[in-house]
């Protein structure tokens, strides 16, 4: 694996079955912040794929990859690496970049997740979208 595919963005990763990367990026989709009224959420972060290698990345570490302007904030990543610790526990990705007792974690309060059983009842947005560089 390339150390800096991603140039110091994002949390390097890797699938824990190749298989499930469309599961991966179905259950992040569910993941972010819900809107003040109505049941609308957010998603924080994506997993991104470049050359056989795999990242997840906050949104505006996303446009900051893209050369776009971007103000990542110390809670963008206590998010993500928030959610990645979660998707890690859930057996679908290994973090390989260490997440040290110092980074910053999000709480839960922090972070909406959207049941899969729920999906239909929320409208979903992205900050960001792949392939989309403006």
């Amino acid at each position: 694996m390339s150390d800096d595919i991603f140039k110091g963005y994002g949390l390097r990763v890797e699938l824990k079955n190749p298989k499930d990367f469309n599961l991966v990026v179905e259950t992040i989709s569910r993941i972010g912040f819900a809107a003040k009224s109505g049941k609308t959420l957010y998603q924080s972060c994506h997993i991104f794929h470049k050359q056989g290698n795999y990242a997840i990345m906050h949104f505006k570490e996303m446009f900051a990859f893209d050369g776009r302007p971007a103000d990542i904030t110390e809670g963008d990543i206590a998010r993500r690496n928030k959610i990645a610790m979660l998707l890690e526990e859930w057996g679908l990705i290994k973090i390989l970049d260490k997440i040290e007792d110092s980074d910053p974690i999000a709480t839960l309060k922090n972070i909406k997740i959207v049941p899969y059983k729920e999906k239909n009842e929320w409208t979903f947005e992205a900050k960001y979208t792949l392939g989309n560089r403006k």
